[in-house]
């Protein structure tokens, strides 16, 4: 007998996958801009670290009002990709009436995961 691989894709619906890859790449790119403000100021010249702050500066005004004064500026990306991180992992599975979605079920990071893979076996 064959072994089937089921990706995400292929278990949840593609509304599903669509919302996760969107909150996936926004989370990913406020974890990239504190990564990029470790060795460049904001304002750096530096076209990709421009990108980062041009995307990622909306959702940090969107979550200012919840987001603590004491706060460096260094962590306030990671503090606001650490909600799209909960409610990835806690709040889809609750509101799609999953238990548990296991390792690797969000559809952003297991779709890099198989492709690595993919590449070096």
């Amino acid at each position: 007998m064959e072994a089937v691989d089921t990706t995400t894709i292929d278990i949840h619906p593609l509304w599903v996958n669509t919302i996760d890859y969107i909150l996936g790449m926004v989370m990913w790119t406020l974890i990239g801009r504190s990564a990029l403000n470790l060795f460049l100021p904001e304002d750096s010249d530096w076209f990709f670290m421009k990108v980062f702050v041009r995307a990622t500066n909306p959702i940090l005004r969107v979550f200012g009002p919840i987001t603590p004064s004491f706060l460096i500026p260094l962590v306030v990306p990671l503090y606001v990709a650490w909600f799209f991180y909960l409610f990835r992992f806690y709040a889809m599975p609750w509101l799609l009436g999953y238990g548990t979605m296991g390792m690797l079920s969000f559809s952003l990071e297991g779709d890099i995961a198989r492709a690595i893979y993919d590449i070096f076996y």
